[in-house]
Order: structure tokens, then sequence, then C-alpha cells
């Protein structure tokens, strides 16, 4: 019995302790879950932490970007609100109609139409963007009319107009670039809005999420659009330059014909113009023949460019002829100097040395002529007897515009072969001096300095007898007598150089007063009164100086 019990007891014992063993674990595997799922909790909200803060980031970063894509996905959003509202501001507009008028429903009617007013004009600014968000954005810029490269001045044009192709494609391209980083950053941002759902099942971030799904959707769907049509753009691109080259390649081989060919004309101007230095030795009909050769050379080259680049020269022609009208009245002393040259190159009546003498509004200009353009005649005024009585100054260039052969007077001191001219020393005598001395003495002074002249021009006259009717050739000096009020006029005319006028008559004139001042019977006249106290005294008496 005793054995019994003390089984009992040990037993009862045991009990009590595994009892009491079992309670302790009990506790610390509870302590044990209680402080796990406090650190589950901890860690969970850690972990809500971050996505949230990895939401904040990336709404920052979007916001911040300030995309293209993103405002072309707004705009078009609030076009889709704005119809909605419009929609129902409209319906409520027709069911208030029906309904019986009272003053609170005309208040609602009233703010309801201004609303009405605000919103179509919304969708009517928004209305640009249609159907589609991103309307303009995958329509590729438009580069202009492609040019055709017809001359080398287009070519420049052409290589600038692919070089704008390029430029826009790369530009389309950064497009696409923009749009996956756009993409790649809306999916982080679904990824984001699920791990928020997930951790807070009660934050109501489903809405968000849904939005960002079909952002997500729109901008794929205008992705593969883009690389579309980035392919067919690349591919019209290649299309375009490929033509812009081949048309300048063959711009630049006419244009090299062409420079050919004006090279070949130049050279041959050249050889003719050193053959005519060759042979032809007087310088007036070298040099209308050099500005022949200049002339011809570049009328040519007009006419192979005017032909070469221009598709109707037939059309051209009309053209002139209609406008030839009006410019033959706005520009008719330029038509009249061109023609003007004609006639002076053509006619022959005045080349380059010649010595000519024009008169204009009252002016005297003479001198030796430079050049004769097409629009004027180039003078270098010499120092000459109108130098001195008229005009006081010489050296000047003198720009004679061709015209004026038309309409003022110019005279040509070397016209054909002739290199003289008449020249005439006046010099009064009292009238008891002998005047026929005296003319006597004028004559064979001039002959003596105009012999060289005189000889010169019979020549010169005797060729030109084929061109012109010459009746008076007598080139010898002439000596005439006129009654003045102060005595006998003596005029001695000569023949002289016509570019040295002045010497010669210089020195004539120095010959006959000292000719005149030896002779008894010769007296040189000036402004004189004679007074007579008696008739037989009359011859015995002085001059005396008019004061």
């Amino acid at each position: 019995m005793k054995l019994f019990l003390a089984v009992l007891l040990v037993i009862f014992t045991l009990a009590s302790t595994l009892d009491a063993t079992t309670k302790q674990e009990k506790l610390k595997l509870k302590e044990e879950k209680a402080l796990q799922a406090q650190l589950d909790a901890s860690a969970k909200e850690a972990e809500l932490q971050n996505v949230q803060d990895e939401l904040s980031k990336i709404k920052k970063e979007l916001s911040r970007d300030n995309s293209i894509w993103i405002k072309s996905y707004n705009s078009f959003m609030a076009y889709q609100e704005a119809r909605k509202s419009l929609r129902e501001v409209r319906s409520r507009l027709d069911q208030l109609q029906d309904y019986t008028p009272s003053v609170e429903r005309k208040l609602e009617s009233e703010a309801l139409q201004a609303k009405e007013k605000i919103l179509t004009d919304q969708v009517e600014l928004l209305k640009a963007q249609g159907t589609s968000p991103f309307v303009s954005l995958l329509k590729p810029d438009e580069a202009g009319t492609l040019p055709s490269i017809t001359n080398p001045f287009q070519i420049v044009t052409g290589l600038s107009y692919v070089k704008r192709l390029n430029s826009q494609y790369q530009d389309y391209v950064l497009r696409e670039d923009d749009l996956q980083e756009l993409i790649s950053l809306l999916e982080r941002q679904v990824t984001v809005y699920k791990d928020l759902i997930r951790l807070n099942p009660k934050g109501d971030y489903e809405v968000e999420l849904e939005a960002t799904l079909l952002q997500v959707e729109k901008f794929k769907l205008a992705l593969d659009t883009l690389i579309s049509t980035a392919d067919v753009y690349e591919k019209r691109i290649e299309s375009t330059e490929a033509k812009i080259n081949k048309e300048i390649k063959d711009q630049l081989y006419k244009l090299f014909n062409i420079g050919l060919v004006i090279f070949i004309l130049f050279f041959l101007s050249f050889l003719l113009k050193r053959v005519i230095k060759r042979y032809i030795l007087d310088n007036e009909r070298f040099y209308t023949a050099n500005k022949i050769l200049t002339f011809v050379n570049f009328t040519l080259i007009i006419l192979i460019l005017m032909f070469s680049y221009i598709d109707n020269v037939g059309y051209l022609a009309t053209v002139l002829g209609f406008a030839s009208a009006g410019l033959a009245i706005a520009m008719r002393d330029w038509f009249m100097s061109a023609l003007g040259w004609l006639v002076i190159v053509v006619g022959g009546s005045i080349h380059v040395g010649d010595r000519i003498r024009v008169e204009k509004d009252g002016m005297i200009y003479l001198g030796d002529v430079l050049d004769v353009s097409l629009q004027r005649i180039t003078l270098l005024e010499d120092i000459t007897l109108t130098t001195v009585m008229h005009n006081r100054r010489g050296g000047r260039i003198i720009f004679v515009p061709n015209n004026y052969i038309f309409t003022s007077l110019i005279a040509n001191y070397t016209h054909g072969s002739l290199k003289t001219v008449w020249d005439g020393i006046d010099i009064v005598i009292t009238f008891d001096s002998n005047h026929k001395k005296a003319s006597h003495i004028a004559k064979e002074i001039c002959r003596k300095y105009s012999k060289g002249y005189t000889d010169i021009t019979r020549k010169q006259l005797n060729k030109l007898r084929d061109r012109y009717s010459l009746k008076n050739t007598n080139v010898e000096p002439r000596i005439f007598t006129f009654i003045e009020p102060n005595g006998m006029k003596v005029s001695a005319w000569y023949l002289t150089n016509a570019y040295a006028t002045l010497t010669l008559r210089s020195t004539i004139s120095a010959e006959i007063v000292d000719a005149f001042n030896i002779e008894d019977d010769i007296t040189i006249a000036y402004p004189t009164q004679m007074i007579y106290a008696s008739p037989s005294a009359a011859k015995s008496l002085m001059p005396i100086e008019e004061s």
C-alpha cells in the first residue's frame, strides 16, 4: 500500500513538473510570437514607408520631367473630361426644361448655362487633341517642299534640306527615347502601387493604379506607332537624300562641262587677242578689235548659261517682250546709251584716243577719249584753249553718256585719219599801218611753223577722199583782214596738231608780235581814241590810251 502511494506521489510530482514545464514553454512561445509579430509589423511599416518614398520620388520625377508626352496626355484627358462634363450639363439642362419652372430651377439653369459656355470654350481649345492624345507628336515634322535642283545655286538649298530632314529625324528618335524612359518610369509606378495595395489594402490605391495602367497602355500604343513611323520616316529620308544627291551630282557634272566650255572660250579669246596684238599695230584698231572680242566672248557665255539653265527660253522671250515696253520707258536713258554705244562702235565716229569736244547746258568739255563703254564715253580733260578761256580747269575725268550723240553736239578733232585742226590767231593793227605787209609777215610765219602739219594734212585728206566728198582741200596757211572799230584785224589761220594746239599757238603769237614790233610802219592797235587839232595834223598825232 505504501508502495502504491509512493508511486502515485511520484507520478503526481512528475505530472506537476511536466505541466509547469509545458506552461513555461507555451508562455515562452507566445512571447516569441508576439515579438515576431511586432518585428513583422515594424518591417512592414518600414517597407510601406520605403514604397511610399519611392512613389513620391517617381511622382516628383514625373512632375519635374515636364515631358511633352505627359502634357499631351493630360490635355487629352482634360478634353475627355470636359466633354463628359459638358454632356452631363446639357443632360441636366434638358431635364430642367421638363420640370415645372421655379426660382430654384431657374437659378440652377442659369448656373448650368454659364458652366456650359465655359466647358464649350474648353472643348474648343482642346479640340486639336481629337480622338488620340499624341496626334501631333506621332506625326513627323514637315521639312517643306522637296527642292528640285536645276542650277548650281540650288545645291546649297538641297544640302540644307537634307540636313534639315536628318535633324528632324534625330528629334523624332529623341521623342522615342523620351517615351521609353517615361514608360519605364510609369511601370515602376505601377509596381509601387501594387506593393502599396499589398502592404496597405485600406489605402485606396486601386483608382490610381487603374489610371496609371491606362496611361501605360496609351503610351505603349504610341511607342509602337512611333517605332513603325520612324522606320518609314528613315526610308523616306534615305530616298529623298539619294534623289537630291543624284541631282547635285548631275548639276556638278553640268557645271563642270559649262566651266570647261567657258575656259575654252576664254583661252581662244586670249589667243585671238595675242594674234591681233601681233598683227595689228595701230592702237585704235587693236583697241576696237579687243573690245569686240570681249563683247562677243561674254555674249557667248551669257547665251550658254541661258540655254543651259533656262528650261523654256521661248517663255523667257515672251516675258521679256511684254516687259520691254515698261523697261523701255523706265530705262529710256539706259537703252539710249546702249544704242548710242552701238552707233559709235559700228559707225566709227568716235574711237579711243580721239580728241572730242562736248557741249551740254552751256558747258564745254574738251579731252581725249580714254574708253567707250556700253553706257558712257570717258574723257581726260587736257589743257586747251577751251580750258584756258572757259573752264579754267584741266585734268578732270569727264563721263559723257552715249545718248548725248543723239541730243548734244559732239565735235571730233581727230576723226578718221585726220590728226590736225585749223587754229587761228587774231591781231589788230592801226588803220595807218601797212596791213598788206602785216598779212604777208603773218602768213610767212604761219607757213614756217606749220609746214610739217600742212604736209601731213595733205596726205590725210587724200586718204579721206574714198569716204567723203572733199572739195576744198587747201591746206596752206590763210590770212584774212577785217575792219574793226579799233583798227584792221589780221586773222592768221594755220594747221596744227590737234593734241597740242596751244604750243604752236603760243610760238606763232610771239613770233608775229616780235615781227610787227620790228617794222616801223606796223603798229599793234588796242582800244584808242584819236584827237585831231586840224585835218592835216591827223597823221602826226600818236594814239592815246583810252582810260
